[in-house]
């Protein structure tokens, strides 16, 4: 599965604007693939110059044409393609570092939230005609092809920011960046049960929460009194056997629902849980 935002950042095609904790692209979509899966280790930002899109959760769709914009929590997601029509879109990348930044510099923005509050995975941003011109200058920008100071682009971040979070029907995303602000911690138990499901490797869940591999599987181990690999594997059985029970879904896509990639690993994993293979457990458990 592509890592979104180490692609864009790497690839010499794309234009971009790269800092430290932020990254602006051009994407000009190739119109060869209809749908696919990726994750992104950093939050984005997509503006649509044109075309269509759509970008899938688990819970809705959202669907892009041209002037919509997004903010995408960093995770992972399907997108759909619309093959008629050329997609262009522009990208900023965002860390959670510059949004505490963000948030400790302008304290008019602080806000109190519901800690247990669940945020979206998406959120839609209402914008304006200030919002779409700052857009047209960054694009310009990205146009002229020379070396752009990093003091330069990250005042235009800032300023993007600020469009955002001064427009009163943004005030979900400003409640979700006080939430990024005021933990100490990323919270990885939110992390972890957002994505268990995907075919990620364990050191790209550790980029998702913002962790060293090392810091990551010792804070992992804080949370949940176990192993990343025991945890990912026990989860996912026990969402297989959710799956099994409530699904018309094959025992094969099963497995692949849940992360596993092989089937027959699938199968021994499950059976040595629950002392027997899927189709037979569905057909005993099962009321219809």
């Amino acid at each position: 599965m592509i890592n979104a935002y180490e692609y864009f950042k790497n690839h010499p095609k794309f234009n971009k604007l790269v800092g430290d904790d932020f990254l602006f692209v051009e994407y000009k979509c190739p119109l060869n693939i209809e749908e696919y899966q990726l994750w992104i280790e950093n939050h984005l930002i997509t503006y649509v110059i044109s075309g269509k899109k759509d970008w899938i959760t688990a819970n809705k769709t959202y669907k892009l044409t041209k002037g919509d914009t997004l903010f995408i929590r960093k995770g992972v997601y399907t997108t759909r393609q619309y093959l008629e029509s050329e997609y262009c879109v522009m990208l900023f990348f965002i860390n959670d570092k510059f949004i505490k930044k963000f948030i400790s510099e302008n304290p008019t923005f602080k806000r109190e939230f519901n800690h247990k509050k669940e945020h979206h995975q998406i959120f839609d941003i209402s914008t304006n005609d200030v919002f779409k011109t700052l857009i047209e200058s960054i694009f310009h920008y990205l146009q002229q092809g020379d070396e752009i100071p990093k003091e330069l682009v990250e005042i235009k971040f800032k300023e993007l920011l600020f469009n955002i979070v001064l427009n009163s029907n943004n005030a979900e995303v400003l409640l979700f960046f006080n939430s990024i602000s005021q933990n100490t911690k990323t919270n990885i138990e939110n992390i972890m049960t957002e994505n268990f499901q995907y075919d990620l490797k364990i050191a790209d869940f550790a980029k998702l929460c913002g962790k060293s591999l090392s810091s990551f599987k010792r804070e992992f181990k804080e949370c949940f009194n176990a192993t990343p690999n025991r945890w990912l594997i026990n989860k996912r059985l026990e969402h297989s056997k959710i799956l099994l029970l409530g699904t018309n879904l094959t025992a094969n896509e099963v497995g692949y629902e849940c992360g596993f990639k092989n089937n027959s690993h699938f199968i021994k994993s499950f059976k040595e849980k629950f002392k027997l293979p899927p189709k037979q457990f569905r057909s005993l458990n099962r009321s219809d």
